[in-house]
């Protein structure tokens, strides 16, 4: 993942939005660190949702990821969107389908 974010910053000059979907806090200090010390944290959006937040908290950290990406794509930049954990995104439709009613703009 590091190497694809360091891609799109050096070799192409975009950016990169990564939605951490249920993410723990740790996981998500060490991810920041790693684009630091990479120096492309100027280059990267993080989006966090943790895993004891409520189930519609963690749907909107997704789709606050791709409003990011399709503010970048409309500024004609290459962007990345990355959302981890894609079964962390899905599992409170799975566990709370009403979400899908409750929780999605509309």
């Amino acid at each position: 993942m590091m190497e694809l974010i360091r891609n799109i910053a050096i070799e192409h000059s975009g950016y990169s939005v990564f939605a951490g979907v249920g993410e723990r806090t740790r996981e998500g200090n060490d991810f920041y660190h790693e684009m630091t010390d990479s120096n492309v944290i100027d280059k990267v959006s993080l989006v966090y949702g943790q895993m004891n937040e409520p189930p519609g908290n963690r749907l909107r950290v997704a789709l606050t990821g791709l409003t990011m990406a399709e503010k970048f794509r409309d500024e004609g930049r290459d962007v990345l969107l990355f959302v981890d954990n894609i079964y962390r995104y899905t599992w409170p439709v799975r566990k709370y389908p009403h979400c899908w009613a409750v929780c999605l703009p509309q």
